[in-house]
């Protein structure tokens, strides 16, 4: 096992121009420096500003706000798929929507609210979906190349819409209205603070796991299946395998946001599955940055922001201003927002032996 994860270090120090930050425990001190002050302060920075939020706004903006960061933990199932192991997925919202309308209609049918049934519900539906899908589409007999897995996803996206518009037990065209609040024993949590902060919670506790995931020696193997995918196939590695292990984790995480959607929004609708959120939360993490989790959740609060602005003050053009903006980072910054801050190895990170001595008592 350490042969193979030494192997998968080669491999991602040889394709990242040999100065990655996995030289980091090589022994590299301007990369460890950089690694360990610039990222923790950009995370620091935006969880103050968070938990300061609520504080400041008026009270429909921090409704906005909760939506807002509700989306950022959808983004940050996105970015795991795609920022860490390569694959596209056009149809993330289906995991998203799937389980808003697996907790509504637990809502609507069973009466069951409680927080502590429906968000794992939520997250099981979403996992179980992932599950199936990323089978049909990575674990076949050949691997699966980039745009048969997107096209996978879009159709599956796009089928799941239609379904849910023509099946009149999930409510057609008009969804599910009229969601009952999620609660916890006799609390009812409504559109407010204490909403916000549950959220906020939930999102701090899943980044943190996200964090230790690709920063682990399953995250190292990621970083070298990003980066040169046969090469980490030639060192005895299943890639297909390690991405459908993934795409497992983003749909179930995915799940958990689109559980908190339906009850924080109180009605889920078809476009929830559908293609068009699927293609905007690749304009989430494309915006704030890939393969970095903070920069998922930037470019979320960004985009929701600059839309809420410019469609309250450009009513007529405001989708074009925000096409021009997207376009003109996609651009120039082709790493997104993030990258002014972050230099593009940080993507990778430290693994293994922090030290000479530890690295000569491995066998």
């Amino acid at each position: 096992m350490l042969k193979s994860m030494g192997a998968a270090k080669q491999a991602v120090h040889a394709d990242l121009g040999g100065e990655t930050d996995v030289s980091v425990a090589e022994g590299g001190p301007t990369d460890r420096a950089s690694t360990r002050k610039v990222l923790p302060i950009v995370e620091g920075v935006v969880l103050v500003a968070a938990l300061l939020t609520p504080l400041v706004l008026q009270d429909y903006l921090t409704v906005f706000a909760t939506r807002v960061i509700i989306l950022a933990l959808f983004a940050l199932s996105f970015d795991l798929v795609w920022g860490y192991a390569g694959i596209m997925s056009f149809g993330q919202a289906l995991f998203f929507g799937s389980a808003g309308y697996g907790v509504a209609l637990l809502a609507r049918d069973l009466d069951v609210t409680n927080i502590f049934l429906v968000l794992p519900a939520g997250t099981i539906i979403g996992l179980t979906f992932a599950l199936l899908l990323g089978g049909f589409l990575l674990l076949g007999r050949h691997p699966s190349s980039v745009i048969f897995v997107s096209l996978g996803t879009l159709t599956g996206s796009y089928a799941a819409d239609r379904l849910a518009r023509g099946w009149y037990y999930l409510g057609g065209q008009n969804g599910i209205p009229s969601i009952a609040p999620m609660t916890l024993g006799g609390y009812e949590f409504s559109e407010g603070p204490a909403f916000y902060y549950l959220v906020l919670g939930i999102l701090v506790v899943v980044y943190l796991l996200c964090r230790f995931l690709v920063r682990s020696q399953f995250g190292l193997a990621l970083a070298g299946l990003r980066e040169n995918e046969q090469r980490i196939a030639f060192f005895g590695y299943k890639a297909q395998h390690l991405k459908a292990i993934i795409f497992t984790i983003g749909g179930a995480i995915a799940g958990l946001a689109g559980s908190l959607y339906a009850f924080h929004e109180g009605f889920v609708w078809p476009n929830m599955v559908g293609v068009v959120v699927s293609t905007q939360v690749v304009l989430y993490v494309l915006f704030g940055g890939s393969g970095t989790l903070i920069g998922a959740v930037i470019g979320t609060v960004i985009v929701e922001g600059v839309s809420f602005w410019l469609s309250d003050n450009y009513r007529e053009i405001w989708p074009i201003i925000l096409g021009v903006l997207l376009l003109l980072v996609i651009l120039f910054r082709p790493l997104g927002l993030i990258s002014f801050v972050l230099g593009e190895r940080e993507r990778v990170g430290s693994f293994g032996a922090r030290s000479e001595e530890k690295r000569n008592a491995a066998p």
